[in-house]
C-alpha cells in the first residue's frame, strides 16, 4: 500500500470510526453545549488522539486483535455499558453544578478535558474492535513504517475534523440556549449514554 494510498485509508477508516454518532459524540456535545467551544474542541482532540493510538496498533496487527479479542466479546461489551453507565450518572449529577467556564477554558482545564476524553475513549473496548474490523474491512498489503504512519495520521486528522464539527454545532446550540434548556439537553444526553450503556449490556 502506498503512504498515498495509507493516507486516504486512514482517513476512510477515521470517518467510519467517529462519525456514527454514539456515547462519545454525544459527550463532546455535552461539553461543548456546557462548557463552550474550546472544552468541546479539547474535548474532540482528545478522542482523536485516542483513535491514532487504536489506528497505529489497528495498522500493525488487525487480524491478531480480531482473533484475540472475539472470544470475549461478551465481557468486553459488558464493561464498555459499565463505563458508560457510570459516565451517563456522573453528567446527570453535574447538572447541578454551573459550568465552571473559566476554569476548564484555561491550558491546564483543556489538557485535563483533552486528558479525560482520551482515556475515555482508550478504555471503551467497542473502538479497538471497531478499528480493527474497518481495517480488516480494507485491502491489505505488507504494513510498512511508512504506511501506518500515513494510515494513522489520517485517521487522527479525519477523526479530529468530525470531533471538531461536533464541538463547533454543540458550542453554537449552547450559545442560544437558557441555562435551563442547556442543562434539559444533558439530561436527555446523560438518559442517550445511559441506553447505550444498556444497549452494550444486552446485545453483548
Amino acid at each position: 500500500m502506498s503512504p498515498t494510498t495509507a493516507l486516504v485509508a486512514g482517513a476512510a477508516a477515521g470517518l467510519a470510526v467517529a462519525m456514527p454518532l454514539g456515547a462519545i459524540g454525544l459527550l463532546i456535545l455535552e461539553a461543548a453545549i456546557r462548557r463552550g467551544l474550546r472544552p468541546g474542541i479539547a474535548a474532540g482532540a482528545g478522542v482523536a488522539a485516542a483513535d491514532l493510538t487504536y489506528a497505529v496498533v489497528a495498522a500493525c496487527a488487525a487480524a491478531p486483535i480480531a482473533v484475540a479479542l472475539a472470544p470475549h466479546a461478551r465481557e468486553l461489551h459488558l464493561v464498555a455499558g459499565a463505563v458508560l453507565l457510570v459516565v451517563a450518572v456522573k453528567i446527570a449529577l453535574g447538572v447541578r453544578r454551573p459550568p465552571a467556564v473559566a476554569a476548564t477554558a484555561g491550558p491546564a482545564g483543556l489538557a485535563g478535558t483533552a486528558a479525560r476524553f482520551y482515556g475515555l475513549t482508550l478504555i471503551n473496548p467497542l473502538t479497538a474492535t471497531a478499528f480493527a474490523a474497518v481495517v480488516l474491512a480494507m485491502p491489505g498489503g505488507e504494513a510498512t513504517a511508512l504506511g501506518v504512519a500515513m494510515f494513522a495520521l489520517g485517521a487522527f486528522a479525519a477523526s479530529l475534523a468530525w470531533q471538531s464539527v461536533l464541538a463547533v454545532a454543540g458550542a453554537a446550540a449552547g450559545s442560544r440556549l437558557s441555562e435551563r434548556a442547556r442543562a434539559a439537553t444533558t439530561l436527555a444526553g446523560a438518559g442517550i449514554v445511559a441506553l447505550l450503556a444498556v444497549r452494550a449490556v444486552v446485545t453483548g
